[in-house]
């Protein structure tokens, strides 16, 4: 006689749906703030041109230098700088039935995070300002560690309790426990705010024969714009049975 208890290896999962003594209830909770961005991106590229190769990337080097140094300038208002692209090249031009180098192409892009607004319109204007330079944005954002985010996902939670509790009193009774309680995709999914603006200064360069500019342009009335974040749960509870007889 074997004595060993015999157990089933693949045991039948609780049923979704409840049961007579435990009802079970689904509902979704949901929250939407509307809050300031907090950083600022934007975009800038520097560009030379030169009819040799050193000249054109000797030309770049010190323009993007230029435009760091002005960035770095803003210390603590600029919270992050990343260089992207870089690219050198030849333009040909057709001389006979053979192929020449008219000149050389050069550019630079460059990307400043920055989270004092008054700071971003007087950096972008003053780098609009310098030779064969071209700034686009401002892409405004939340960091992703807001504590925005965590306000509307408890948002999305208490949503859904209280939307619970409601349908529980409906049918004169309350909630038992929590059963599951599901992320379906919280925290601002929709794409990142994008204000626009793309201006640059594509005047020669005083090299070129072009007279330098010593009149500062006025800096930039920015307004931020606000940031929409959503935050969505899907939660499970039980109900004690209501008494449905009258």
């Amino acid at each position: 006689m074997d004595d060993h208890m015999d157990t089933d290896p693949h045991p039948t999962p609780a049923t979704p749906y409840g049961t007579p003594d435990a009802p079970r209830l689904a509902v979704r909770g949901e929250a939407h703030l509307e809050v300031d961005p907090e950083i600022a991106r934007i975009g800038i590229t520097v560009q030379a041109r030169g009819t040799d190769r050193r000249d054109a990337l000797n030309d770049l080097t010190h323009r993007n230098t230029t435009v760091l140094d002005l960035i770095k300038t803003y210390g603590e208002a600029v919270e992050k700088i990343e260089t992207g692209t870089f690219s050198i090249s030849p333009e040909l031009t057709k001389h006979g039935r053979d192929e020449r180098i008219r000149a050389y192409h050069g550019r630079v892009h460059t990307t400043a995070e920055l989270t004092d607004f008054t700071a971003l319109g007087e950096l972008t204007t003053r780098l609009a300002d310098l030779d064969l330079t071209q700034v686009e944005g401002p892409w405004w954002a939340l960091r992703p560690d807001s504590p925005t985010h965590r306000q509307a996902r408890q948002q999305a939670v208490r949503e859904a309790v209280q939307r619970a509790r409601e349908y529980a009193e409906a049918l004169g009774t309350g909630l038992a426990a929590l059963v599951e309680l599901a992320d379906i995709g919280a925290d601002n999914p929709m794409p990142p705010a994008y204000g626009g603006f793309a201006v640059g200064n594509m005047r020669a360069a005083a090299a070129y024969g072009g007279a330098p500019d010593l009149t500062e342009a006025p800096p930039l009335d920015l307004e931020p714009q606000r940031q929409h974040v959503y935050a969505t749960v899907n939660a499970r509870f039980t109900m004690t049975p209501p008494q449905l007889t009258r």
